[in-house]
């Protein structure tokens, strides 16, 4: 088993050492591919003193596309078995791919969703963050027949061939609800696990806002209607 690290960066030079350094840590077969989506703060250089590190693949966007364009990119360059999704920022825990990683392994799951909400001592940013990602939650649920706690969490993981089987469109933040209206319709229902979640503020870089919360249910309607 190789697993795929698909990391869309834009302007995280205060985080993205220490990400790589606790990816690097975690017991697994690995690639990390990196796509910096036009970023000005330093960071496009500082990912090119990794250039020499044999499992860290740096894709360089000319400007910046969104989250969604970038993660597109990953795929592209992707040769693990598995493939997981993870922010540049610190927010998420890499120790936790052993346990997502583990029913796709086995041949159990196509997919796994890791939940903030199942680990009860997780701490949440904004009340408007909260209530917007329940509300994309709800709605999926209703929509596509699901069970989710956490739709819009960053940890989502695939069987890399059946990622690569889904025709994204995506460029920003609607990754999350484009890919998960496109798994529901082949008739997969998601499993979640538990995960550490560790919020940051805007002031600290958060970059996702309330119109692509708005976007989020839209792109769920939007695939609910399209056949």
């Amino acid at each position: 088993m190789l697993l795929s690290v698909l990391i869309p960066a834009y302007n995280e030079i205060n985080s993205i050492d220490t990400l790589l350094e606790k990816i690097q840590a975690v017991p697994l077969d690995k690639e990390i591919i990196i796509v910096d989506d036009g970023s000005t703060d330093g960071t496009r250089d500082r990912l090119a003193t990794y250039a020499s590190v044999p499992n860290i693949k740096v894709v360089l966007h000319d400007h910046n596309q969104g989250k969604g364009a970038a993660i597109r990119t990953a795929i592209k360059y992707m040769t693990g078995t598995i493939a997981i999704v993870q922010d540049a920022d610190l927010e998420y825990e890499p120790q936790d791919y052993l346990a997502l990683v583990k029913p796709i392994a086995e041949g159990k799951e196509k997919v796994i969703y890791g939940s903030r909400f199942l680990k009860p001592e997780n701490r949440h940013s904004y009340m408007s963050f909260y209530i917007g990602g329940q509300v994309v939650t709800l709605l999926t649920n209703i929509l596509y027949n699901q069970r989710l706690t956490d739709e819009p969490t960053c940890y989502k993981v695939f069987d890399a061939d059946f990622l690569r089987s889904i025709p994204l469109n995506c460029t920003r933040f609607e990754f999350c609800p484009e890919v998960t209206a496109k798994v529901a319709k082949h008739g997969i229902r998601i499993k979640e696990l538990p995960i550490s979640y560790y919020p940051r503020s805007v002031a600290e870089g958060k970059k996702i806002s309330w119109f692509d919360g708005i976007e989020a249910i839209w792109v769920l309607l939007r695939y609910r209607i399209m056949q």
